[in-house]
């Protein structure tokens, strides 16, 4: 029916300019969040009534109108970025908000926004006048009709009279009507407006709150990849550690080769004192090398003990910095999803807005 009643109204109604942009309304239940009216860009066009002598924004998606708001001296068209603006009607009592494709077309908006403004307040600083005028005509033509009446009494000249000052009573009710109309109206404006500032302070202490929250959360990020440095440092020397390990082994290997020798040069000189008895100079001097072989042998073993405490204590050492990196690596994987919740809370905020 809206769209029936403006197509009705093209010929007192002429499109001064005209653009391009995404349309939005303010959330009724939130106040907050912005709800699209269009799923793309449509066509926005001031229209000048030639005959009430106002302005208004109209746009219309298909068959659909999503914008009629009458353009009054009180409204405040804002730009909220560098593609966005908002105006606030409290007779359609919500908020419309326009998404342009470019900065320029934003600022041609808003500045013929300004002169339509401009252009309501002189049409009802105009009609104001004539209201004026019209009323101070009518208290005139009252009181002569009075001095009229007390003269002559009586005559079609009294009657006509009296018919034109109550034409002027009606008029001037109709003005004192429209008067305290447009002092509800000034009302429901402050109180819009009053609303929206409230808003945008809140929304100024969300934004704030977020980047606090982002500075904690680089600082916090800083802080962790430090942390990585630090064990990537550790991991190299559990590598030198493990070479190190490899290295011992080898040595272990080449003194166990080596004591299998003794043993074996061992049996051998036993042998040799067993089958030979007589040469007990032999078998003496054949001792003597057995008790230092056999010195030497707990020299290995003690060798090889001591050996074998380093590989556990490396051993031990190792376990303990796996269990360390395993417990680091979960913490990082829980901050690196705080951060990704982080981040998708940001990407929403940026929509929103």
């Amino acid at each position: 029916m809206l769209f029936h009643s403006l197509a009705s109204r093209d010929n007192r109604e002429q499109p001064i300019f005209t653009t391009r942009a995404h349309v939005f309304q303010i959330d009724p239940n939130t106040k907050k969040n912005w709800v699209p009216a269009s799923k793309q860009a449509v066509t926005v066009s001031y229209f000048y009534d030639v005959t009430r002598n106002s302005y208004r924004i109209i746009s219309v998606d298909g068959a659909k109108v999503i914008i009629n708001s009458t353009i009054t001296p009180n409204m405040t068209f804002t730009k909220t970025s560098q593609k966005f603006g908002q105006w606030a009607d409290s007779r359609a009592n919500t908020v419309f908000g326009l998404g342009f494709s470019s900065e320029q077309q934003l600022t041609k908006f808003a500045e013929k926004f300004l002169e339509v403004k401009e252009a309501a307040r002189l049409a009802r600083d105009k009609s104001q006048e004539k209201i004026e005028t019209s009323s101070n005509h009518s208290q005139a033509s009252s009181i002569n009709g009075t001095d009229d009446e007390k003269a002559s009494h009586a005559g079609p000249a009294d009657t006509h009279l009296k018919s034109e000052n109550d034409k002027l009573k009606i008029a001037l009710t109709q003005s004192a009507a429209n008067v305290k109309k447009w002092e509800v109206e000034l009302q429901t404006l402050r109180e819009s407006n009053a609303r929206l500032t409230a808003a945008l302070q809140e929304s100024a202490a969300s934004a704030e709150q977020w980047k606090r929250q982002f500075s904690v959360c680089r600082d916090e990020n800083d802080r962790l990849r430090h942390k990585i440095d630090e064990l990537e440092e550790q991991c190299s020397e559990i590598n030198r550690e493990k070479e190190k390990n490899t290295q011992l082994k080898r040595r272990i290997e080449e003194l166990e080769s080596e004591l299998q020798e003794k043993e074996t040069e061992l049996k051998d000189l036993r042998k040799q004192s067993e089958i030979i008895p007589q040469l007990m100079s032999e078998c003496e001097y054949v001792s003597e090398k057995l008790e230092a072989a056999e010195r030497d042998n707990q020299n290995l073993e003690d060798k090889v003990r001591s050996l074998k405490t380093d590989i556990e204590e490396s051993k031990y050492r190792q376990r303990h910095l796996k269990v360390e990196l395993k417990n680091f690596l979960e913490v990082l994987d829980g901050k690196i999803d705080d951060l990704h919740d982080f981040r998708r809370g940001l990407s929403k905020l940026g929509t929103d807005n």
